[in-house]
């Protein structure tokens, strides 16, 4: 059985709102029980449990600022270029700010 290419049909590269806000609370959710986690170990003086707890907070700050990228319609737009960040790379990240090569350069 061959596949007809011309019969697929092209994934959307922005993800519509509410599939935007599921992965995103998703995310939110996960790093909740993380840090939820960091402060049951009792562990929290120690430098290393510091920095997982700081990483983390800074991706649940990620994460607040791209609910209000779904919220005014900005979401899925590179803050960089502008262009669309492909939808691959929303599935990974849903809060990403940047496309692959913005995010180099935003890293450098």
């Amino acid at each position: 059985m061959s596949l007809d290419a011309s019969r697929i049909e092209p994934r959307p590269e922005r993800l519509p709102a509410h599939e935007a806000r599921q992965r995103l609370e998703h995310a939110r959710n996960t790093r909740i029980t993380q840090l939820r986690a960091l402060d049951e170990s009792g562990q929290a003086d120690d430098q290393l449990m510091s920095a997982q707890k700081a990483a983390i907070e800074r991706v649940l700050k990620e994460i607040d600022e791209a609910f209000a990228r779904v919220e005014d319609g900005t979401y899925g737009a590179c803050l960089g270029c502008g262009k669309p960040v492909p939808g691959e790379r929303l599935e990974i990240l849903p809060y990403t700010r940047y496309c692959v090569a913005c995010q180099r350069r935003a890293a450098a």
